[in-house]
């Protein structure tokens, strides 16, 4: 089973590790900093330190307890074993630019559900931007001003951020715990994270986030769009 230290401390950048298996052209270690990818944010990228190269970390994907890296090699990767301890570097300027647009994504829905009712019916991101799809009739530029006001009063409100991992009873007794139209958790999963922005939104979700509002900085609202009679989707970027 792979430690998960992203979970422990989102702020990891840098990481000594053991190889616990090796398969082509990825490595499964016993530890990582390394997100996989999920919930709409993409995985992290960066590098490995390893039988005397420093490799590129391409993608990283989570399976069953094991999380594996790929990298960027020519010709195989260097002579490997189970027990070869490594060095990881998470690519750190984008890693943190996810954090802050994932937070910002968590503080655009607690203003929409919050002071609109809106479930949201899809998500995505990329460093420095995404979109949220809501359950909206309509939208006006009025009420997209008024929407990225909002957002922008809870950023300089400097709320913090707190992760906790609750047995799915505990969890499931949280009024509005799941603000996607679809509950998208497994049905086996025993335990449920949890992210919360004190005092404006508390939700299931499993992605890395900063600590406190502020650090997101401004979010804009750059574009929406109608995508049918009662889903209308938000574009956000961050300054």
């Amino acid at each position: 089973m792979t430690c998960l230290l992203y979970y422990k401390d989102a702020y990891t950048q840098e990481f000594a590790a053991v190889v616990a298996a090796v398969e082509a052209d990825r490595v499964a270690l016993d530890r990582t900093a390394f997100y996989p990818g999920g919930g709409g944010q993409p995985n992290d990228v960066g590098w490995l330190e390893l039988g005397g190269q420093r490799l590129a970390v391409t993608k990283v994907k989570k399976e069953g307890d094991a999380l594996w890296h790929w990298l960027a090699t020519e010709g195989g990767l260097p002579l490997l074993a189970p027990g070869d301890a490594v060095q990881g570097t998470v690519d750190w300027t984008r890693r943190y630019q996810l954090m802050r647009t994932h937070t910002a994504m968590h503080i655009l829905c607690g203003v929409v559900w919050r002071d609109y009712g809106a479930q949201v019916t899809g998500g995505n991101m990329e460093p420095g931007e995404g979109r949220m799809d809501f359950e909206f009739a309509n939208l006006s530029k009025a009420l997209i001003q008024e929407i990225e006001a909002r957002c922008n009063v809870e950023v300089a409100a400097a709320h913090l951020v707190r992760t906790q991992i609750l047995p799915r009873e505990k969890a499931f007794q949280i009024p509005d715990l799941i603000r996607t139209k679809i509950n998208l958790l497994p049905q086996g999963i025993e335990e449920v994270r949890t992210v919360e922005i004190v005092g404006l939104d508390l939700q299931a979700d499993g992605g890395t986030h900063v600590a406190n509002t502020q650090e997101v900085g401004a979010i804009k609202v750059v574009d929406y769009k109608s995508k049918g009679a009662i889903n209308k989707r938000i574009y956000i970027a961050l300054a």
